[in-house]
Order: C-alpha cells, then structure tokens, then sequence
C-alpha cells in the first residue's frame, strides 16, 4: 500500500493522457493523410511510370504523418547530441 494516494492517480494520469494524445493524432493522420493542394487528386492519379512488372510509379503527396515522425526524430537526435556534449548530462 502506498503512503500518499494521490501517487497512484498521478501513476494513472501519467499513463492515461499520453495514450489519449497518441490516439488522437493517429486518428487525426489516418484521415488526412496530406496537404490538400489544387493538384492533389491528379498526382495520385497520374501514373509517372510503369515498371516492366506492371508496378507504376505516381507522384503522390508525401503524408504529413511521416513528415512529422521525421522531423521529430531530426529534432530530438539535434538535442540529445546538443545535452550530451554541452551540459553533458546523459538522457
């Protein structure tokens, strides 16, 4: 038994608000996968190139949600190297 109750709701939020968050952008990039722009519809749709396997090639929109886990993990590479070598403190 713990000593402090409030403990174990904190336990639970910490554990609960970040799962909320993650379902909620998942849901957020699965239905808008990309920018909508004017000429959307027609890079998905126009084939760029066939492959001789009967594979084609479009040029479609890159998605958003992978623009974002890329620039996330850009940014986060930046400031790990930035804390270990400046205020030397390992993460």
């Amino acid at each position: 038994m713990r000593f402090y109750a409030l403990l174990n709701f904190q336990h639970i939020m910490i554990y609960l608000f970040p799962t909320l968050v993650f379902i909620i952008l998942l849901g957020l990039f699965l239905g808008q996968t990309h920018f909508i722009t004017r000429h959307s519809e027609r890079r998905k749709a126009e084939i760029c190139y066939r492959f001789p396997d009967g594979i084609e090639d479009r040029d479609a929109p890159f998605p958003v949600a992978m623009a974002l886990v890329i620039a996330g993990a850009v940014v986060w590479g930046f400031f790990y190297i930035l804390s270990i070598g400046i205020f030397e403190v390992i993460i």
